[in-house]
């Protein structure tokens, strides 16, 4: 910003900003409001504050992408992290340690045009929940702030992406009384939207639901909720021990970390309680493995697991502007294993427009692959065996793979080939060869 604080912040402020009571409020107070009113209305999920030589970074993430928003003053930085640390409750004067906070602030409802939605004459006000991390970095301490919106956990299983069969096997599955479902995939792949889906599903009078959680994003009338504290020994092992004594119909946990809290998870799931939880595993199969690994004996994986859902977010084609794609990239097509001939009107392509930014895509869903253990499958994690055993059992079972999930989506024309290829482990993908077109 190269005009003073004053005139860059009242000059930025859009009505929307102007609606929460903030005019009486400093000026950098209302430069922090702007950027976390501007990224909540255009639909990201992180804001990123990065200090720089000679300014201040700001990115949105936005669809799973970075954008860069603007360059801020380097004078003020300062005033800029202090303002936002006061606001998550965080130690102003530590800058040589990362910190973990929280903000609630008021964001004004806009409608599909932008502008603000009224209800018995009054600006809708949603308050959102921004969870705070920051870590220090060479030219000052970087912020990221993450949105956490309740609608995104609240959109339904319909919306999550499954295709008819596989959202028949998955409501069949998170119906059984007990036993483990697992959802692995890298951090950001939407394991936790999954399965609060299922839970809302779940969620009756007549059901007891306990999560462990490091930390609670969302919180849900009728849930028990527990932070993980680890600083106070407040672990997930102790956790989980406490609430088998809560008589559960229904445990989630957080994360599978270690053994301890694998043990305590399949021995729930052997005394009747269904337990969901998440692993960082590239795809289905390597769940299985992975707990071996871990030293959880083979037997015990093999008969308390009762599926593996793997997951990865992909952007969706703007619906305003999508247009079929004439000559699509061949290269691209074989990598998703898609015939010229079988792509010939039914392949889109991205073009941009408004309600997209320009970008071409607008949302994202999740491609999926789903091993559901049947008698082959458990054998196999008996006798130890490799991943490449497991997945083709797992096919032979049924099972689509990621690969072959995207595959649909783009022949639906809900996204590309490109977008496909960079989430779908394919081997010999390039993903700067995305850019490149």
């Amino acid at each position: 910003m190269d005009k003073s604080v004053d005139k860059s912040v009242d000059k930025s402020l859009d009505r929307s900003a102007k609606s929460i009571d903030i005019d009486d409020e400093g000026p950098m107070r209302k430069l922090v409001a702007r950027i976390i009113v501007d990224a909540v209305n255009g639909r990201a999920s992180d804001i990123h504050v990065e200090p720089a030589e000679g300014h201040i970074m700001l990115r949105y993430r936005i669809d799973g992408v970075c954008v860069e928003i603007e360059k801020l003053q380097k004078n003020l930085q300062n005033a800029i992290l202090s303002t936002i640390k006061l606001m998550a409750g965080v130690n102003i004067a530590e800058r040589r340690i990362p910190q973990d906070g929280r903000i609630k602030f008021p964001v004004p409802e806009l409608d599909q045009m932008g502008d603000p939605v009224y209800k018995d004459g009054q600006p809708v006000i949603n308050q959102i929940d921004f969870r705070v991390s920051t870590c220090p970095a060479f030219y000052g301490e970087s912020v990221v702030l993450r949105i956490l919106r309740p609608d995104s956990v609240r959109i339904g299983l319909l919306n999550l992406g499954f295709e008819q069969d596989s959202l028949d096997v998955f409501n069949k599955i998170i119906r059984r009384p007990n036993g483990i479902f697992l959802v692995t995939g890298p951090t950001g792949s939407g394991k936790t939207t999954t399965l609060y889906s299922a839970l809302a599903i779940l969620n009756t009078p007549d059901r007891k639901i306990i999560t462990a959680e490091d930390p609670v994003e969302y919180n849900f009338n009728g849930i028990n909720q527990v932070q993980i504290r680890e600083q106070i020994g407040l672990t997930f092992g102790i956790v989980l021990k406490s609430m088998l004594r809560q008589a559960p119909n229904i445990i989630l946990i957080g994360e599978i970390r270690d053994r301890e809290v694998a043990d305590i998870a399949i021995q729930a799931a052997l005394t009747g309680h269904l337990v969901f939880s998440t692993l960082h595993t590239n795809d289905a199969p390597s769940a299985i493995t992975r707990l071996v690994d871990m030293g959880v004996k083979p037997f015990l994986v093999a008969s308390s697991i009762q599926a593996v859902l793997a997951q990865r977010l992909g952007r969706v084609l703007c619906p305003m502007c999508k247009m079929l794609d004439d000559a699509p990239d061949p290269k691209f097509l074989k990598l998703v294993d898609i015939a010229p001939e079988e792509a010939m009107g039914k392949v889109m392509k991205a073009v941009g427009c408004p309600n997209c930014k320009g970008t071409g895509y607008r949302g994202r869903k999740a491609i999926f692959e789903m091993m559901i253990m049947n008698s082959e499958i458990r054998e196999l994690a008996f006798q130890r065996a490799g991943v490449s055993k497991l997945r083709a059992a797992a096919v032979r079972g049924g099972m689509r793979s990621l690969l072959g999930d995207g595959r649909i989506k783009i022949l639906k024309g809900v996204t590309t080939p490109d977008e496909v290829a960079k989430y779908a482990q394919i081997e010999g993908f390039d993903p700067s060869e995305v850019t490149k077109r």
